[in-house]
């Protein structure tokens, strides 16, 4: 069994609380949690099911190293 490692973005929920979890590899590939554990514990299980799908379908799963993380600074 191959291992991914895909990097994900953590977000507070300022609406109701807890974080939303979004995997940019995965368009579409999005969770929830009311802590940042139960939020990587839930998008994993959500990355999980997005590569079934994409395996069952034969598409091609994304090259994960080529995400990258930055920061970028903006005076407004």
């Amino acid at each position: 069994m191959k291992v991914y490692d895909f990097k994900v973005l953590l977000e507070p929920d300022e609406e109701v609380g807890g974080y939303v979890v979004t995997c940019p590899a995965l368009p579409g590939c999005y969770s929830q949690g009311e802590t940042v554990e139960e939020a990587l514990a839930n998008i994993r299980e959500a990355i999980e099911l997005c590569l079934e799908d994409m395996i069952e379908l034969g598409q091609e799963i994304p090259d994960s190293a080529k995400t990258l993380i930055g920061t970028v600074l903006v005076t407004g």
